[in-house]
């Protein structure tokens, strides 16, 4: 039986910057991130992994860090909310979701965004239908559903263009 109390090596990569503590290993992904990081833009929502509010990427591959310990990761490769862009410079996903006015209130905003980024790597992108049910792990209380789907079209749109402008 695993001794909870004990300390346990961690040792991520977070937006880019090493991290390295001994942590709990009942501590969370998402704990470490908000609570120890002060990387606040990944929301804590259900806490059960239902609503996707705090949805990273883990690896490339995004994930619902409230399911996750973070010593359960070794060595992990995390982008979080913050992690994107570059300064002064937002994602393509963030500012088509401010050009499709794909957020009402701003709380599912950064997991979806994290989700969306994920759905074009995994290529689910041959449908607003297909769309819809990748990215049906992420809720929305305020149903900007049409918007965040516009949004990710726009992007998917901007990535062909870019791809037939390199191909010209």
């Amino acid at each position: 039986m695993t001794d909870l109390s004990v300390a346990r090596p961690c040792r991520l990569e977070i937006n880019g910057k090493s991290y390295v503590a001994d942590l709990p290993p009942c501590v969370t992904l998402l704990d470490l991130l908000r609570e120890r990081l002060d990387l606040t833009g990944t929301k804590k929502g259900c806490d059960h992994g239902q609503c996707g509010a705090c949805t990273v990427l883990v690896d490339g591959k995004r994930v619902k860090s409230c399911l996750i310990f973070a010593v359960s990761i070794p060595d992990a490769k995390v982008i979080t909310i913050e992690g994107l862009g570059s300064e002064g410079h937002l994602h393509p996903m963030q500012q088509a979701f401010i050009d499709r006015d794909a957020f009402q209130c701003g709380y599912c905003t950064p997991g979806q965004i994290m989700s969306a980024i994920a759905l074009l790597e995994e290529g689910h992108t041959q449908s607003r239908e297909e769309i819809r049910e990748f990215m049906s792990g992420n809720l929305c209380r305020c149903g900007a559903y049409n918007g965040i789907i516009d949004a990710i079209e726009q992007v998917i749109a901007q990535q062909q263009k870019n791809r037939t402008g390199e191909a010209a």
